[in-house]
């Protein structure tokens, strides 16, 4: 998650953006969302198809929002000041991965497509 995070922030910032670690954080905090969110409807159907009555529809959403609050926190501790500075100078020494910015947004946006397909098939 580091290089897809510092491949966001580095496009950014080579843009002249101050938000670059906004757009950065945002970016992956999407793509975390969206992955809890496929994990959480295969985990759903799982039980259901064990005949496992773990939690209703409406907590279950309500967890996820949490989680997702909790992903955004970290995410923000995380790569925010002195951490983002090492991890930046760490990745600076390796081959950085060039990857377009369009393929980059379309990850977690693809993860949200297969998670409402599947939302709606499993209903």
């Amino acid at each position: 998650m580091d290089k897809l995070f510092f491949s966001v922030f580095n496009y950014y910032k080579s843009k002249k953006n101050k938000n670059a670690s906004l757009y950065a954080s945002l970016y992956i905090t999407l793509l975390q969302g969206a992955l809890l969110l496929l994990l959480g409807i295969f985990f759903s159907e799982f039980f259901r198809n064990m005949n496992m009555s773990v939690m209703s529809s409406k907590k279950a959403w309500v967890l996820y929002l949490l989680g997702l609050l909790f992903i955004y926190f970290r995410n923000w501790m995380y790569y925010s000041g002195r951490k983002r500075k090492i991890l930046n100078a760490k990745q600076s020494g390796k081959r950085s991965l060039k990857r377009s910015i369009y393929v980059l947004w379309l990850l977690p946006l693809a993860c949200f497509g297969v998670a409402l397909i599947l939302l709606q098939i499993l209903k």
